[in-house]
């Protein structure tokens, strides 16, 4: 680990009312305190004490560079547990870019992307999934995505697996104390004791990696596609969504030619909705590029919208649809419904014979009635019918999905050893796996390399 002091422009590098240059490590004071003074001319800060405010002045050469306020936290009480200072200057690029470069001309060093949260992790203050959180929280798209990463981030998810950890270091202890102490601690019936165990260790994994299909839905979002023939409605139906003019509509067949893509939250849940060209034989070569673009992102959806015109009958173009379709969730969505409407729901279902789950919402697109059903069908499909609440764990993350399989697997070898009657030893060791693979979720026992490439794709200043 590096001790060094180190440096960063700690918000946006843009035209801002205010900007952070935030510095951390052993000299952090000194070094602010070489070109900053209060309204008297003095170089007060590391006379102050910790979590104060001061207002003075940056200087630059004698003359005054800007007018700010300092942050002084003072070790351990830091975001990095060490001696940080924050300077509050008046923002925009270059003068940011300026006090950034008096700080490293008075004995800093620029910070790597993420060294801030990195030395937090280092220093104990946080564990790797927590500081994986930080970055998940910044790149929150929607309320659910922000809940889930503010959960993982104040501990949450480190408290349950802390306390799985502690349950199963105990059974490990218990069985090399039995082995060590045979005559004052007894292993009779403990298989029976161990299988109750195991079961209930691995029940609460399973919770968790079954709440990995929601995370990754609530961290990444849904990617939607409308599709349907021509003049369905698919147009009308994003604008309908987003509550805006997003895409331009005609009485014209063939109007949308290119995909259109937008992203918006629906009761929290992210949709990144692509509205496709209608999809029929056309001789327009442009139109027909629009319709390969809309077969394309069909084939990659996570959702498909499937929009048709229930004033008219279905015919052929719906079909070729259909098959496009194949097992992807799917809602049918039934347009027009302020207009006469000729489209039974058993004429739908009938399209889709082997899908007794098929959802159907009947929508006025043009008027906007009908998105609060869609909503629901949504969840019905992605959250069985309900949104994760907040005071809930929910596994947003890939890295750890896959230590809490090693760790499940660890603990089945567990459970297979216990219906052979193997020996006791063995079952000491496969809990040792599940016990390492959970710790890897808060960063004990990886490697650098590891921690290395998560802090990496941290922005600078962070």
């Amino acid at each position: 680990m590096k001790t060094d002091t180190i440096a960063a422009i700690a918000t946006a590098l843009s035209d801002a009312g205010i900007g952070i240059v935030r510095i951390s490590g052993p000299e952090a004071i000194s070094i602010a305190d070489r070109i900053f003074c209060n309204s008297r001319g003095k170089k007060t800060l590391s006379l102050k004490a910790s979590h104060t405010v001061s207002y003075g002045y940056i200087m630059d050469k004698g003359s005054i560079l800007d007018e700010v306020m300092v942050v002084l936290l003072k070790a351990p009480h830091s975001y990095t547990t060490e001696d940080t200072v924050e300077i509050n200057c008046h923002g925009g690029i270059l003068l940011l870019q300026k006090v950034l470069q008096l700080v490293l001309c008075a004995g800093a060093r620029l910070a790597e992307p993420g060294e801030f949260t990195r030395r937090a992790f280092l220093n104990g203050r946080i564990d790797l999934s927590q500081a994986e959180a930080v970055m998940d929280v910044i790149h929150s798209q929607s309320e659910l995505a922000l809940s889930a990463s503010m959960n993982q981030l104040t501990g949450k998810l480190t408290s349950v697996i802390r306390d799985l950890r502690e349950q199963i270091l105990y059974e490990i202890a218990f069985i090399e104390s039995a082995l060590d102490d045979p005559e004052h601690i007894s292993l009779d019936d403990y298989e029976k004791r161990l299988t109750e165990k195991c079961g209930l260790f691995m029940q609460r994994i399973d919770g968790l990696i079954a709440s990995a299909n929601d995370g990754k839905i609530i961290s990444q979002g849904i990617k939607t596609v409308i599709v349907g023939r021509p003049n369905a409605g698919k147009s009308s139906l994003l604008n309908a969504i987003m509550g805006e003019e997003r895409a331009i509509v005609t009485q014209v067949p063939g109007t949308t030619r290119d995909v259109l893509q937008e992203s918006v939250s629906l009761d929290g849940i992210l949709l990144h909705i692509v509205d496709t060209a209608g999809i029929r034989p056309t001789e327009d070569i442009v139109e027909q590029i629009g319709v390969d673009k809309a077969k394309e992102y069909a084939e990659r959806a996570d959702l498909i919208l499937f929009v048709i015109d229930g004033s008219e009958p279905p015919d052929q173009r719906e079909k070729e649809i259909i098959s496009l379709i194949g097992q992807k969730p799917v809602i049918v969505i039934v347009n027009k419904a302020d207009l006469t409407t000729i489209v039974s729901d058993e004429q739908i279902h009938s399209f889709f014979p082997d899908r007794e789950d098929l959802k159907i919402a009947r929508i006025s697109a043009s008027e906007g009635t009908g998105i609060s059903q869609l909503k629901k069908l949504i969840q019905l499909l992605f959250f069985q019918g309900t949104v994760k609440e907040d005071s809930e764990t929910v596994i947003t993350n890939i890295r750890h999905t896959e230590a809490l399989r090693e760790a499940r697997y660890s603990l089945s070898m567990v459970e297979q050893g216990l219906q052979k009657h193997m020996s006791e030893d063995f079952y000491s060791i496969d809990l040792m796996g599940a016990y390492v693979s959970l710790g890897h979720i808060l960063g004990e026992e990886v490697g650098d390399d590891l921690v290395q490439e998560i802090f990496s794709k941290f922005c600078m200043g962070k």
